[in-house]
């Protein structure tokens, strides 16, 4: 059977100029985004946004939750896939930098599509079950603190409708998860979020090696149905 194909630069090219289709907010805000402190290691690369926006579009959602917001990159990804009507909730800790992508949300046409709620994230995914209740959103991406990953799951899985789609980026987490020496607590989290997923019986998923690691998490039907 085939293996997975290792990607060497030109590899990489070529599958860029054949498949990614970044316009010119998208790329100006990735560019902006290069410009901060970590920024590239911290922004989703622009392939992965441009596969979120189809899988959003796939659902087809009409409302999406993301934890972890950033620049904004992935949201204004995910706000266009939005069914008409939608609405995408987004989540961060701190508006410093999702300030800088609200410009770009604009220029695009969609901030009306977007809520940006600032705060620890546990407290606002709790505030968002206590006014909306269960399953109410069809997509979600997780993209936060690395140790939060299990506990943003589960309340995922909680605000998730049926057969509704559960991405999670980062859980590779550059490779340290199979480096026995990596025992910080990002690392550790992202272990204990992998074997979460893997064991649990309520969903379908797949680790998908691109980008940093991308898992795909899919609730599985009620019996019967």
């Amino acid at each position: 059977m085939a293996n997975q194909v290792g990607l060497p630069a030109a590899l990489s090219e070529y599958i860029r100029d054949v498949s990614l289709r970044e316009d010119a907010v998208l790329r100006e805000l990735r560019e902006t985004t290069a410009q901060l402190p970590a920024g590239t290691a911290m922004q989703v690369m622009a392939e992965e946004g441009q596969l979120l926006t189809l899988l959003a579009g796939l659902t087809p959602a009409n409302r999406i939750l993301e934890i972890g917001t950033f620049t904004g990159y992935s949201t204004l990804c995910l706000a266009r896939a939005l069914a008409p009507g939608g609405q995408l909730v987004t989540c961060d800790i701190t508006d410093r930098w999702a300030s800088i992508g609200a410009d770009y949300w604009a220029r695009a046409g969609v901030e009306g599509r977007i809520d940006l709620r600032v705060g620890d994230a546990a407290d606002t995914l709790k505030a968002i079950l206590a006014e909306e209740g269960p399953g109410t959103f069809d997509f979600v991406f997780i993209d936060a603190d690395k140790q939060g990953y299990p506990h943003y799951y589960e309340m995922a899985l909680t605000l998730l409708g049926e057969r509704g789609l559960i991405v999670v980026d980062n859980t590779l987490f550059f490779g340290k998860v199979v480096d026995p020496e990596a025992q910080d607590v990002d690392t550790a989290g992202i272990r204990a979020f992998n074997k979460l997923v893997h064991d649990d019986p309520r969903v379908e998923m797949s680790l998908v090696p691109m980008a940093d690691g991308i898992t795909l998490i899919r609730k599985k039907s009620p019996a019967g149905e």
